[in-house]
């Protein structure tokens, strides 16, 4: 049963559902059984007590850990509202609509992992809001905790699309200034932008006393730029075009990939940031696992 769980935490698998509720629940749901194992021993989603199964109580609630030890089903029992609120920012600039061969868009994993990220908060009862920018704000929907504000972000993900030129540094700056009580942001994005201006930005959230995680979430083949004979490239967001030589490209392209990703780990890691780079590829148990590392750090 727990490997059939783990199964949904394949970003491949779950972009077959079409419901983003059933694919923020099984996520979380396999996060939760695999738990006990490398690397994630000791670490639990915190509820205050249990109790144990009876027939008719909602199986999504079981606590498959305790379980593991005990061989007997119980049923979580939450705790009121904690004290962490959380903002969930998701870039939807038109280079998140970017796959290459059967990897599912950057936005759809970005927005598979918004959901899975809610869905795990909501279970703990903090309070989880969502802001969808590309080139400024699209939507802004500020943390609550109540169970039915879930759906509520969940039909936002779902109705979204990635359209429009980005300004990163810009919606972030935006963001941190509505931001009136501190809390926890997660910044879900390619951070395809200027580096300085969005650091900067990051350095914004910092000053107001947020915490922030960073996913930086890119297409395999941007890093590894596999392609082997000439190709025609198109701006997803200017539709600038292009033509290259891509074997004799290649290795200055890896280079600067490289450099562009190093220096953002670099200075996230200099100014307190949790900074995580994903591939489309990438199980969503290492960004739900980050979360609940930089949870337990702040409880």
């Amino acid at each position: 049963m727990q490997e059939n769980h783990r199964k949904y935490l394949d970003p491949k698998v779950v972009s077959k559902l079409s419901n983003l509720e059933l694919i923020a629940r099984l996520v979380v749901e396999g996060f939760i059984v695999g738990l006990h194992k490398s690397p994630y021993h000791g670490f639990s989603v915190e509820f205050s007590e249990h109790r144990q199964y009876s027939p008719g109580d909602e199986t999504r609630y079981i606590d498959w850990k305790v379980y593991g030890r005990t061989d007997r089903y119980f049923i979580k029992q939450f705790e009121e509202e904690t004290n962490l609120r959380a903002y969930i920012i998701l870039d939807a600039s038109g280079s998140m609509a970017y796959s290459s061969g059967d990897n599912v868009r950057k936005f759809d994993y970005a927005c598979y992992l918004a959901g899975a990220l809610a869905y795990l908060m909501m279970m703990q009862r903090d309070a989880v809001g969502l802001v969808i920018y590309d080139e400024g704000i699209r939507k802004f929907l500020p943390p609550r905790s109540v169970r039915s504000y879930l759906d509520v972000i969940l039909s936002e993900l779902e109705r979204t699309e990635p359209g429009s030129k980005t300004n990163t540094a810009k919606s972030l700056h935006l963001v941190a200034e509505r931001i009136k009580r501190r809390g926890l942001v997660i910044v879900l994005s390619d951070l395809l932008d200027d580096q300085n201006e969005v650091i900067s930005a990051f350095k914004h959230f910092k000053h107001k006393k947020n915490e922030i995680i960073v996913f930086q979430i890119l297409d395999p083949v941007e890093r590894n730029f596999d392609f082997n004979v000439d190709a025609l490239f198109k701006d997803m967001e200017t539709s600038e075009k292009i033509m290259t030589q891509s074997l004799y490209i290649r290795k200055d392209y890896q280079r600067a990939i490289d450099e562009f990703i190093k220096r953002y780990r670099i200075e996230c890691l200099a100014n307190g940031i949790d900074y995580e780079l994903m591939d489309t590829a990438t199980p969503f148990d290492v960004a739900l696992f980050r979360y609940l590392s930089k949870r337990r750090e702040l409880m």
